[in-house]
């Protein structure tokens, strides 16, 4: 088939939800993508941050190969080796002794949420069900991921979503304070705002939401989906902002491209679980957690997160480099392999113009240029990137220095 064929077919039987870039990718190799013609791509978006180990990862690919020749599925009926494993390592990072395993970032939010209420249920405040969320953050599109996701674009076509939520500025500790009550169930925050234009929370702002936890005892929920597993050369970013949370939901990275995702639970709120209230089919089968495991050796034993400690440092002098060198630049906001480049006008024309050099970056919150890189990148791979931007921000913003 030729890529207008496949365009063609798409258009006629996929829902049209998403806005394609005219591109059809079928190879990777590391941070690099070859499309349907032969043409090579940089590749700092990597599946918006699922591709964590580059693409074609040998020894994920060797994992998963094997897997599937072994047991692919057996449901949530019986045991299976793996899933307390990958449970065991993902306690050892986050400080959370528990994990359910669901197959999204998305899901893992929702699970979050549902076990903060029925914990509360558990303890007769049936009516404590309050969930407080920030403004510009984005928890996914299910209806309870998305009804603590603040973006009118997303939630408007849908409503009404469930209720009980209220948004609070995220950088605003005092209207925090105040919102918070008795009948708040919990506060669900990312560390680094992803969609919302990769935006991390302040120090001050993490005092804050500590004291309003501490004093109304609502739980605190991190959604690291796309912040965490070491992205940011942390394990994850509430951690590098003094948190602990009673929930985390993580997503994305954790299968380098397996579906897989996890919500990560202290003691005190899996006390008040019973067998049924939640559940997945698919979660936590062998082939999913049999990725995760290679991921997850990478990251700790392989001295994957130290290594984004290094090129994400790289990486960061490169880009306030490049800001330095172009007016059309705002601001530059980040940490490890996560940053957002805010340009002065709309990011299209710069996302567009580098699709036609060779590299792969997207827009988000409409004047951001979002780098998600495979966490595998190279210095020099970084060095050529950044060379193309360069060049890209010459030819598609005004006031360009030459």
């Amino acid at each position: 088939m030729t890529g207008e064929d496949i365009v063609t077919l798409e258009q006629r039987h996929i829902l049209q939800v998403y806005r394609r870039a005219p591109l059809v990718l079928v190879r990777g190799q590391g941070a690099r993508l070859w499309d349907l013609e032969g043409r090579e791509y940089l590749d700092l978006i990597s599946g918006v941050g699922v591709a964590s180990l580059g693409h074609a990862h040998a020894g994920l690919a060797r994992a998963i190969a094997d897997q599937a020749d072994t047991l692919l599925h057996c449901s949530n009926l019986f045991y299976h080796p793996l899933q307390a494993q990958v449970a065991q390592r993902l306690a050892a990072l986050s400080g959370l002794p528990r994990a359910f395993f669901c197959n999204s970032g998305t899901e893992a939010v929702e699970a979050c949420l549902k076990l903060a209420r029925r914990y509360w249920h558990a303890q007769g405040g049936a009516g404590r069900a309050e969930i407080i969320a920030l403004d510009r953050s984005f928890h996914g599109r299910t209806f309870g991921s998305l009804s603590v996701t603040a973006d009118d674009h997303y939630r408007t076509p849908f409503a009404p979503l469930v209720p009980g939520v209220r948004f609070v500025p995220p950088d605003d500790p005092d209207v925090l304070s105040a919102a918070a009550s008795q009948q708040t169930a919990a506060i669900i925050i990312e560390g680094i705002q992803g969609e919302g234009g990769v935006r991390p929370l302040s120090d001050r702002f993490a005092r804050a939401l500590e004291e309003t936890c501490r004093r109304t005892g609502a739980f605190l929920i991190a959604d690291e989906v796309q912040c965490g597993l070491g992205r940011t050369g942390h394990a994850f970013y509430y951690q590098k902002l003094g948190l602990q949370p009673d929930l985390v939901a993580v997503g994305k990275a954790l299968g380098g491209g397996v579906p897989v995702g996890a919500a990560l639970a202290s003691e005190r709120v899996a006390s008040a679980v019973s067998f049924g209230d939640h559940g997945s089919t698919y979660g936590g089968n062998l082939l999913a957690c049999r990725a995760a495991l290679v991921f997850l050796e990478t990251l700790v034993d392989g001295g994957l997160l130290a290594h984004v400690g290094e090129v994400g440092a790289h990486l960061e002098a490169r880009l306030r480099s490049l800001a330095a060198r172009h007016p059309a630049i705002v601001d530059i906001r980040g940490a490890g392999v996560m940053w957002g480049i805010e340009l002065g006008g709309p990011a299209d024309a710069v996302v567009a113009e580098a699709l036609a050099r060779g590299l792969l970056v997207n827009r988000t919150a409409g004047t951001v240029v979002r780098l998600l890189p495979p966490l595998t990148i190279t210095a020099a791979e970084v060095d050529r990137a950044m060379a193309i931007l360069d060049e890209t921000l010459l030819q598609a913003t005004p006031g360009a220095v030459a």
